[in-house]
């Protein structure tokens, strides 16, 4: 079975012949290598380009061990350009090619050449991409499939789609497994084998139990405000294990470097700053999140708001945790300065909209509680509540868009409403 990333594919097609090199990033097993060998490569040849002119090595596979080299590499596909067609260089995991960014760029003077390249980790940030390639670098970064893009492939209804994504997430290769025990397996052991060693290698780990703790205390808390010290201090008050706050930060780098997890940082709306910590941490695929937690812990109002947080990174948006700073007086007149929170704060160019996550609301009490934050900002970008159910998207008194979580992660322009 065949699943269609037609949004990548087309940001991909529109990066073609702009003399930059395009780097596709993502976690592994999102869909780099598919997305670059089959449906791009399906894309050249309905164009009309030949076989011969499109060159492909993936560095991770055995046999092409040896073109790691860069002596062995440049020279091997430069007597491939014979003639002044264009020529598409197409390499996975380039990361593995020693020196690669002296072979890219040498690949970028070559006049009819259009190159493109994937990697698994941090050294494809775009602020790196910057100055590895000397800004000829630019980057598209790629998730697991979005609920959207999951339906596509799903033989049944939204509901029940929902259920098996909430468990068992959107990796291409464990969706089409077609049973919930071989779903389980490839998660737990892509977790262990893949993820895990690959990390614990590139960064030569030397407690390896120690970070997989981490994560283990990550995994259990998805969506909660942490630190680096507050990390630590569990560490030290749960787990009876002392480790330095230092410590602590890198691993949450390299989790973050690996596209695993992904930071959330928090922003004062009225204040207009951000704020270093503490922050928030979303697993990548919420499959691999549950598979580290033993399918335990299932919380779907914290899975949800993992969920909404991909799909808006995933729709190209930056996206903080938002604060409220009130000052209101209690009872008895005091004044008292609360702190209220906005789930996500999405910008993207000149727009911005406010999204809660709220799982429920189930009455006026509870829809007061979700619009309190709402309601204290004083700008007038659109404000969303998506919830896990509603009959049809609807406006409160106060202009806020109430929306069911189907309608918005299957509807593209759901924010626009």
């Amino acid at each position: 079975m065949e699943i269609k990333r037609d949004y990548y594919l087309q940001k991909l097609i529109a990066k073609k012949h702009n003399r930059l090199i395009k780097v596709i990033t993502g976690m592994r097993r999102c869909g780099k290598s598919y997305l670059l060998f089959t449906l791009f490569k399906q894309h050249l040849r309905a164009s009309g380009v030949t076989e011969d002119h499109i060159i492909e090595l993936a560095f991770d596979s055995f046999e092409n061990k040896h073109f790691r080299d860069p002596e062995v590499l440049y020279p091997h596909i430069k007597a491939q350009i014979s003639d002044d067609q264009m020529y598409y260089i197409l390499l996975d995991e380039v990361q593995l090619l020693g020196e690669f960014e002296s072979v890219l760029n040498g690949f970028m003077r070559i006049p009819n050449v259009d190159v493109y390249v994937t990697g698994s980790n941090a050294k494809f940030l775009s602020k790196d991409i910057i100055t590895e390639f000397r800004g000829r670098g630019d980057e598209l970064h790629m998730n697991p499939l979005s609920f959207a893009e999951f339906m596509s492939v799903y033989d049944g209804n939204k509901y029940d789609g929902w259920k098996e994504y909430v468990l068992y997430g959107g990796l291409p290769s464990v969706v089409l497994l077609p049973t919930p025990e071989q779903k389980i397996e490839l998660l737990k052991r892509l977790f262990d084998e893949t993820y895990i060693n690959d990390i614990v290698g590139r960064h030569k780990i030397r407690n390896k139990g120690e970070f997989e703790e981490l994560i283990n205390i990550l995994s259990s808390g998805i969506g909660s405000l942490t630190n680096p010290k507050k990390l630590a201090d569990t560490f030290k008050t749960k787990k009876r294990i002392k480790i330095s706050v230092n410590t602590v930060k890198s691993y949450l780098d390299y989790l973050c470097d690996a596209f695993v997890v992904t930071r959330a940082t928090r922003y004062d709306i009225k204040g207009r700053k951000y704020i270093d910590t503490p922050q928030k941490y979303y697993f990548s695929d919420v499959g691999l999140r549950n598979a580290r937690i033993n399918f335990r812990q299932i919380e779907e109002n914290h899975t949800m708001e993992n969920i909404l947080f991909n799909e808006l990174i995933g729709r190209d948006f930056n996206v903080d945790v938002g604060l409220v700073v009130t000052r209101d007086c209690d009872e008895s007149g005091n004044r008292q300065q609360k702190q209220l929170e906005v789930d996500f704060v999405c910008n993207k160019g000149a727009k911005r909209y406010y999204v809660q996550s709220a799982f429920a609301v189930p009455d006026d009490a509870k829809m007061q509680q979700e619009t309190n934050s709402l309601l204290r900002i004083d700008d007038s970008f659109k404000k969303v509540i998506v919830v896990k159910d509603t009959p049809a998207p609807w406006y409160t008194d106060d202009g806020i868009l109430v929306i069911s979580v189907y309608d918005f992660l299957l509807n593209a322009d759901s924010l626009d409403m």
